[in-house]
């Protein structure tokens, strides 16, 4: 937590190596279903990128899916549905993490990649954290070339959508 705090885009250093991320994606599934079979909750991967394989630091890139798919599940107070799709697009790999959750009012969106930002709840503390969490998901997107959007609908759910180059 200390370190993703220090860390700014100056003091990042990737390990990129080519990495499978329809492989990662199965992983995620596996290990968020194992998770949340006492729950019930509910992922479906729609894999349609045919070049998957891309030039990135896999450490970190699977934090950065490993994180979007735990405030999926952090900020739903229904039963977890989440679609996690890849496409090709525009000479890279496009991945949309998509959840039924509780949502951001738009006023927040254009804070929540902000270091130490947290959505407010009111008096609602049942989700602990340090606001580090996103941020540092974007410096590792930007410092591979990549970008990251989010749209979201108060009590319907966010989508992210992240960009990454193949090469």
């Amino acid at each position: 937590m200390l370190n993703v705090a220090k860390m700014d885009k100056n003091t990042l250093h990737l390990k990129k190596e080519i990495f499978d991320m329809h492989e990662l994606l199965e992983e995620v599934k596996d290990n968020f279903e194992f998770n949340q079979a006492e729950n019930g909750g509910n992922i479906s991967l729609d894999l349609q990128a045919t070049e998957y394989h891309i030039d990135v630091d896999p450490v970190h890139i699977s934090n950065v899916v490993f994180n979007l798919l735990d405030n999926a599940i952090k900020y739903c107070e229904q039963t977890p549905n989440i679609i996690i799709r890849s496409k090709d697009e525009k000479g890279g790999f496009s991945l949309e993490i998509i959840d039924n959750g509780i949502g951001i009012k738009r006023e927040n969106l254009k804070m929540i990649f902000d270091k130490f930002y947290r959505v407010p709840t009111g008096n609602v503390h049942n989700v602990k954290g340090f606001g580090l969490g996103l941020y540092y998901v974007k410096i590792i997107i930007e410092q591979h070339g990549g970008t990251i959007q989010v749209k979201s609908t108060v009590g319907k759910g966010t989508a992210f959508h992240i960009w990454l180059p193949r090469k």
